[in-house]
């Protein structure tokens, strides 16, 4: 949860309530530095926009350290509406030991990446978990968000969703674990919601859990089921906007 809530706090504390009715991008972000791109022997023909740098670790013996976020592909259709293509390589010191490629629409320049080790604040330095988003680190823009597994160089992206927060509202997805320090073979996560209500109290919201997703590990494999009504909220609460924010 610790990749969800660092940038939450950042934007909430840049933005003003009156901004409420809109709902914007919940992700940790650091900063990014252009670097040239490492081209493979496999790479030589791919063209690479530019190259940021996810750092995960500074630790010297951490079982990753970083990813290479290169920008392979980007295009506007009629609409102007920009998509993206991304190689990601995931790095061990100097060594890059697995990648993966993924699509991202709706691409506002000017978007960072930002990263973290572990599936909840209760995880070891050297969990195989990595967390990673982008967006643009402002209030009103949606960012997209990763959940990869990295064990003995074989890399699986475990799930993938948005999420959005402006002035303390906001949509993200909250991991939960019981396992303490060391990775869990099945997990749950759940997407929240806290949205201002209907009524003329602007400091009231409604909180809402949807999406109820149960992951198992089978084995070096992850397996997903959903638990819940897709898109339907199963737990609704009205709550008072400091009363929320105090509780997390």
């Amino acid at each position: 949860m610790k990749l969800q809530y660092l940038l939450f706090l950042i934007i909430l504390a840049s933005c003003q309530k009156e901004q409420k009715k809109n709902l914007a991008a919940n992700i940790n972000s650091t900063e990014t530095t252009e670097i040239p791109a490492i081209v493979g022997e496999t790479e030589t023909e791919e063209n690479t926009l530019r190259t940021d740098t996810i750092l995960l670790s500074n630790e010297k013996n951490a079982e990753f350290t970083h990813i290479l976020a290169n920008l392979t592909e980007l295009k506007a259709d009629k609409d102007s509406i920009l998509t993206s293509k991304f190689r990601l390589d995931f790095y061990q010191d100097k060594a890059k030991i697995a990648s993966s490629r993924i699509t991202i629409t709706n691409y506002e320049k000017g978007s960072e990446w930002g990263g973290s080790l572990g599936l909840t604040n209760a995880s070891g330095k050297n969990s195989a978990f990595i967390q990673i988003g982008f967006g643009y680190p402002a209030c009103g823009y949606m960012h997209e968000n990763y959940l990869y597994y990295l064990k003995k160089r074989d890399l699986q992206l475990v799930h993938q969703w948005q999420s959005m927060s402006d002035s303390g509202w906001g949509s993200w997805t909250e991991f939960v674990s019981d396992a303490s320090g060391n990775d869990p073979e099945s997990f749950y996560c759940k997407t929240v919601s806290f949205e201002p209500g209907n009524d003329d109290n602007e400091d009231s919201g409604i909180l809402t859990y949807t999406d109820s997703i149960s992951f198992s590990l089978k084995g070096n494999r992850w397996k997903k089921k959903l638990l819940s009504a897709k898109d339907k909220p199963y737990f609704e609460k009205k709550m008072d906007f400091n009363e929320f924010h105090n509780q997390q």
